[in-house]
């Protein structure tokens, strides 16, 4: 599963997310970040070109080397100064009440102990500061959801850990942070079970 997970994978991953349909929603979600940003799950780097221009820096997260080796490209065409840290969003080695901003986009499904991810993006964010997420989810529809129950086994082998049912608005809830806005929606030229997303963004409480 190794040579899947760190060469077949992040191609997939890579055309996958390149899909038109979602880069209107990066763009909505990153207008306003501000400050000093971390990114978890960064990927291959498709977000790069969206950020808004006053940031000169962001610190990203990846624990996938394949998908990293993927990202250099757009690393060294971006303006933006990228620290990119090899590392899993469970365990982050930056100090409390560090970043502005927390950018999550397509990441939460796949992360094995999401519960301890999002605690620590609530410990780095400073006092007030935001989190804004897009994020597939588990549909509103209990026959979507049935299909997405049925299906995650099999997703999460083909998708690295990718999770189709998981209820992004309570898990984000449950972490201490308070929901500022959401938008909850299918995208329309995707399928229902992968295609109902979660777009929004929290504060510390």
């Amino acid at each position: 599963m190794r040579f899947y997970s760190q060469v077949i994978f992040p191609r997939l991953l890579d055309w996958g997310m390149s899909h038109p349909a979602l880069a209107q929603y990066r763009q909505e979600l990153l207008a306003e970040v501000e400050g000093e940003v971390l990114e978890i799950g960064f990927g291959t780097g498709l977000n790069l070109q969206y950020y808004p221009c006053q940031i000169q820096k962001i610190t990203t997260v990846d624990v996938n080397p394949g998908v990293s080796a993927l990202a250099q490209k757009r690393i060294q065409a971006t303006a933006i100064a990228v620290d990119h840290c090899l590392l899993n969003g469970e365990n982050l080695p930056m100090a409390d009440n560090t970043f502005d901003s927390v950018v999550s986009t397509w990441t939460l499904c796949s992360i094995a102990k999401v519960d301890q991810a999002l605690q620590e993006i609530h410990r780095v964010l400073k006092p007030s500061g935001k989190f804004f997420f897009v994020e597939h989810g588990l549909s509103e529809d209990p026959q979507v959801q049935v299909w997405q129950n049925r299906l995650t086994p099999l997703q999460k082998v083909i998708g690295d850990g990718c999770h189709l049912n998981r209820q992004i608005q309570q898990l984000v809830e449950a972490n201490h942070f308070e929901i500022l806005k959401l938008d909850k929606f299918y995208v329309t030229t995707l399928p229902k079970i992968g295609g109902y997303m979660y777009k929004g963004v929290a504060i510390k409480g």
